[in-house]
């Protein structure tokens, strides 16, 4: 059964997640480190992510300004959307991610996690929240 990567891009590291077989639920997988914009330098490991978890859909966060407008890291998104589709020849949606990072953040405060761990974790989770949104609205 084909899967549903999530995927919250900042300028240093990409959280990841991953949908059921089912496309229900999503649960968090890794953090990679890169270097922005070297898209090669995360190449290889997506490749990895996509055959091991046979993905044919990519979620990616697009976070929007508050008024709906793009600004420099949506812009960001996109152009790292595009690299996605032509180097792995697969499906890209864009996600309108305002507020999960903040959610993400909230939930592990809630936990009572220390900022060490929450710093560890954050990115993971804001992609499972993108995941899952995406997942809720199908």
């Amino acid at each position: 059964m084909n899967k549903v990567l999530g995927l919250d891009v900042g300028s240093k590291t990409i959280g990841v997640a991953v949908s059921d077989g089912l496309g229900w639920t999503a649960q968090g997988v890794t953090t990679l480190h890169w270097v922005e914009p070297d898209y090669e330098s995360v190449r290889e490991e997506l490749q990895q992510l996509i055959d091991e978890y046979d993905v044919n859909k990519i979620v990616i966060g697009l976070p929007k300004n508050m008024n709906g407008t793009i600004g420099p890291r949506g812009e960001a998104s996109q152009q790292f959307a595009a690299f996605i589709e032509e180097s792995f020849q697969i499906e890209v949606v864009l996600w309108d991610e305002r507020l999960t990072t903040m959610a993400a953040e909230k939930v592990l405060l809630e936990a009572d996690m220390s900022r060490k761990k929450r710093k560890k974790v954050i990115d993971k989770m804001a992609a499972v929240m993108i995941l899952q949104g995406y997942l809720d609205s199908i």
